[in-house]
């Protein structure tokens, strides 16, 4: 004899070897031998053999036609063998009553399952949706199937196409437009990103990498809302200071200014002015809010984000020839030694008397000028000479407490898209990328002054019991990164006590809310705390690091990677096929004279610092992956006094820079180092 019973869901059969009361020994076809409690066993047999009975009875129920079955069932409850001599005939047999079992089993949007073999028929309503489902989920399977087909076939379907970042980054896997890449995907043989190129959904390599920056962190847009500047209405006094700014060309957000007063007095003033919004901007106020929703701006070649919309920037940035509200620190200044005699915050109005562009100004203020060696034909002469004898003062004194010099090798490059002015770029314009010698004369006096005035100011907040936002750095040692808190402590790349941002508020958040903090100080002093908008152990100040260190991570990752996929447009444009490059390591290189990191077939065995030219061999502008290999070393490898200097964190960020687009879709499983101090003026 032989049985017929379920377990967890499954059908099985065999030969019945000893019988109990409640249980049974089956041996199956295999030959395993199962104890099978008597409540499972469906039904009872002695022929045809099991495997012949499954075979007979799937056949025979596939031909069940269930809406009929649904018609011929009992309103109560009834068992399979009930219903298969209603269907076929009085004497069914076994064949068809099992393959009643197994039609029941498998439908149970028509019939519920009750146990030991029991059914009842779902209400007709129930039917009805159900079915309704089926026909949606097979219609639904046609379509992830058509898509699927057109990506293979070289288009792409236009709901993949809207719906592209979403599927590569943040991919909702029971989509269907996501499900149709992973199939065709797996019937390419293709990886995604590079069968949703050759579909056509990616029209531009550059609006590809753009959109996905918006799409990360501009979901709704980058328009603002409309807003107008609130007036300032403190009745602010007019200093003395005639100041003047160091900016580039293309700022329009001039958030410093520096003022040089009492020179061949012996006792020299000299001031750093800050743009003042904090002092119309209040906290959670409808700016606040934008502001506190963007963080920052975001810079890119060509173009930029700006963190407040450009009539609200207009109507507190340091415009020449206006007097424009400003909060000042007034440091006096011994004028032979430089020594400090005393530091001042005041909140005023400041006459800017020049906007100075550095791009334009840079052959021409030379430190041979500064320091009387050369002529001084430009304005402000004697002011900048001073600054920038204070700037060399105060940079060597850091770099005792750093316990070592501060190390430009490195250019800072300048990226120039041609046709751009006032349009958003499009990706195929002509680029021009030039350098500038990091730590030159005027880049030293504005970052010099913005250490002094956020040192001083961070611990002048301190002094008086009002919190603030600082950056600091436990040591230089590798691997140790700037940190943000809520609280003064050391920052060793700065080589200073405390350092807070606070001199570009109207491009940074952190610097607006310092600003706050710093204005209250001014106004109230030691009582301050009870005044500032954020109080002492201030959850919204942790808040507010939080959502600031993220996106400013994102803004410069995506800052970097565009001026990366410029820096390869150039080398097409340009025909550059060969670059003078200094080994890191793990077969990294770094180039010479362009901003660019990448790895090089045979650098992985040669020393880091080690120089040699490299040959390029492709690029993919989509994935950021340049194709190179090492031509030939064309230092003396007998000696390293010809390396280029790598250091540590320098080599893990640039290893960082130089890895692959990550995609969010697998179709596989589908089945900040050492901060510079130019960073001040940033």
């Amino acid at each position: 004899m032989y049985a017929l019973y379920e377990d967890a869901g499954k059908f099985h059969a065999g030969r019945v070897m000893t019988e109990a009361d409640s249980s049974m020994q089956i041996e199956l076809d295999s030959g395993k031998r199962v104890k099978v409690k008597s409540a499972n066993v469906l039904l009872k047999f002695d022929k045809p053999l099991p495997a012949e009975l499954f075979a007979s009875a799937q056949t025979i129920a596939r031909d069940i036609d269930l809406d009929l079955a649904w018609e011929f069932a009992p309103e109560q409850e009834f068992g399979f063998a009930e219903l298969a001599r209603d269907y076929f005939e009085a004497s069914a047999g076994v064949e068809k009553q099992a393959a009643a079992l197994f039609r029941l089993f498998e439908a149970p949007h028509y019939f519920r399952r009750l146990g030991k073999g029991n059914f009842r028929k779902a209400p007709e309503e129930t039917v009805k949706a159900a079915l309704l489902g089926i026909e949606r989920k097979k219609a639904l399977q046609a379509q992830i199937e058509a898509w699927a087909g057109e990506l293979v076939a070289g288009q792409c379907p236009a709901p993949v196409r809207e719906q592209l970042y979403k599927i590569l980054f943040k991919p909702d896997k029971n989509a269907p437009e996501y499900k149709s890449v992973v199939e065709a995907a797996r019937h390419a043989q293709k990886p995604p990103l590079e069968l949703l190129k050759s579909a056509g959904a990616i029209d531009s390599p550059y609006q590809f990498h753009w959109r996905r920056f918006l799409f990360d962190n501009f979901p709704k847009g980058t328009a603002f809302p409309p807003l107008q500047a609130p007036p300032i209405k403190d009745d602010l006094p007019l200093s003395a200071a005639q100041a003047f700014s160091i900016d580039d060309s293309a700022t329009t957000e001039i958030d410093d200014a520096l003022s040089v007063q009492g020179l061949g007095s012996g006792t020299v003033v000299f001031g750093v002015h800050i743009a003042a919004p904090g002092l119309a901007i209040a906290a959670d106020s409808t700016i606040d809010k934008v502001a506190r929703d963007r963080l920052s701006t975001v810079y890119m070649p060509g173009w930029k984000l700006t963190m407040l919309p450009d009539e609200v920037v207009q109507a507190y940035t340091l415009t020449e020839g206006r007097d424009c509200p400003a909060v000042s620190l007034y440091v006096t200044l011994d004028e032979a030694t430089l020594a400090v005699k005393a530091s001042e915050t005041k909140l005023e109005r400041v006459h800017i008397a020049s906007n100075l562009r550095h791009d334009q100004l840079d052959a021409v203020i030379t430190e041979a000028s500064l320091l009387g060696d050369a002529p001084a034909e430009y304005g402000h002469a004697a002011e900048l000479a001073f600054a920038f004898r204070l700037a060399r003062h105060l940079k060597a004194q850091r770099e005792v407490v750093r316990g070592k010099p501060e190390n430009f090798n490195r250019p800072d490059y300048n990226f120039r898209l041609a046709g751009t002015e006032g349009r958003e770029p499009q990706g195929h314009e002509q680029v021009l990328i030039s350098t500038r010698q990091r730590g030159a004369p005027l880049d030293l006096i504005v970052a010099e002054a913005m250490i002094l005035a956020n040192s001083t100011w961070g611990g002048w907040i301190a002094e008086c019991g009002v919190p603030g936002i600082y950056r600091s750095q436990a040591s230089l040692a590798p691997g140790v990164k700037v940190r943000m808190g809520v609280k003064p402590a050391p920052h060793a790349g700065m080589g200073v006590a405390q350092y807070t941002w606070a001199t570009s508020p109207l491009r940074r958040y952190v610097d607006l809310v310092n600003q706050w903090q710093i204005i209250a100080c001014a106004r109230h002093g030691r009582t301050a705390a009870l005044a500032a908008p954020f109080k002492p152990k201030d959850a919204a100040l942790f808040s507010i690091i939080s959502a600031f260190d993220a996106a400013y991570g994102e803004y410069n990752g995506f800052q970097s990677g565009i001026e990366r996929y410029w820096t390869m447009q150039y080398l097409a444009q340009q025909g550059i096929t060969e670059l003078d490059a200094a080994v890191m390591k793990d077969g990294l290189v770094r180039a010479d004279e362009l901003p660019l990191v990448f790895r090089a077939l045979g650098a992985e065995g040669l020393p880091r610092g080690a120089r040699v030219r490299v040959r390029i061999t492709g690029s993919d502008l989509l994935t950021l992956d340049l194709h190179a290999s090492v031509a030939k070393r064309i230092d003396d490898p007998a000696t390293t006094a010809d390396d280029a200097p790598v250091d540590e964190a320098d080599a893990e960020e640039a290893a960082e820079s130089a890895g692959p687009l990550t995609l969010a879709i697998d179709v596989a499983a589908e089945g900040e180092a050492a901060e510079p101090a130019t960073d001040a003026a940033s």
